[in-house]
């Protein structure tokens, strides 16, 4: 009885789990070239975004710092 209430506990986990892993197998396409390249490129501007969202907090924290102070 305690098998059968544990294989109806974590079973349907299992068989869940499992189809996930069947069905990400065949996930792996090979791209086109220009996807690549547009994803490399959306990469760096992504990069240069975060960059100056950060110089933007840092900027403001400072300022406040500052304030604070005087």
């Amino acid at each position: 009885m305690k098998l059968f209430n544990t294989a109806r506990k974590y079973g349907s986990k299992i068989v869940l789990a499992g189809t996930a892993l069947a069905v990400s197998s065949g996930a792996f396409a090979a791209l086109d070239a220009g996807v690549t390249t547009a994803m490399g490129d959306t990469k760096a501007d992504v990069t240069t975004l975060g960059g100056l969202v950060l110089g933007i907090l840092i900027a403001a924290a400072a300022f406040k710092y500052l304030r604070r102070g005087l």
